[in-house]
């Protein structure tokens, strides 16, 4: 835990230095990925462990709200993102734990929910959690796009997923900061494209 060697400031500047260091390419292929889904009308699933888990959470609650203006909430026909965290249906995810096994709480319910062509996001921050392995192998061979963000050496999801945004750096709660961060700025992105305001207005 680099808190416990860095006093304040030196953590914010560690902070700053790996945001400057985030690959930006693969942070807009990111914003591009979900866009893809909202045009298309395809669903986006989040999965993650802990407080990966909790992000995942976080950011279905944001592209779902979040992507939309004070008058779309209001149902004005505005496409909306179909958006689903796989990590908040707690009984479904005890009774697969109980019955079957953990490495099995995300696949089986992409089994019910995911069609090819559906994005699958999925965050881990040593990229080796077998359910979160085991899901994004499944959606691969179901034809869903497939998207990590990982930190330390990146995993095995690194190495099976499609595309993703990688932050070479060996300490959990930084990386889950940072991918909160990044994730704030992707929702910004999309809703500036999709609502056309801000650099994105047409001419």
């Amino acid at each position: 835990m680099l808190g416990t060697t860095l006093d304040a400031p030196a953590y914010f500047q560690r902070l700053s230095d790996e945001l400057a260091r985030v690959d930006r390419a693969a942070l807009h292929r990111w914003s591009d990925a979900i866009l893809d889904a909202w045009e298309q009308s395809r669903f986006v699933f989040l999965i993650g462990n802990g407080g990966s888990g909790l992000t995942a959470s976080h950011f279905c609650e944001d592209l779902g709200k979040g992507t939309l203006s004070d008058a779309d909430l209001r149902d004005t026909g505005f496409r909306r993102l179909k958006v689903l965290s796989l990590t908040d249906n707690a009984g479904w995810i005890m009774a697969i734990g109980n019955d079957l096994a953990y490495d099995q709480i995300f696949v089986q319910q992409l089994m019910n929910f995911a069609s090819a062509g559906d994005l699958l996001i999925a965050i881990s921050g040593s990229g080796n959690s077998p359910n979160v392995l085991e899901a994004v192998d499944w959606a691969n061979r179901n034809g869903l796009k497939t998207f990590g963000l990982t930190g330390y050496d990146g995993g095995q999801l690194k190495t099976i997923q499609q595309d993703g945004l990688h932050l070479d750096l060996d300490d959990m709660g930084m990386v889950e900061s940072l991918h909160l961060c990044l994730h704030h700025w992707v929702l910004n992105d999309l809703f500036a494209r999709m609502h056309q305001v801000g650099r994105y207005a047409e001419a």
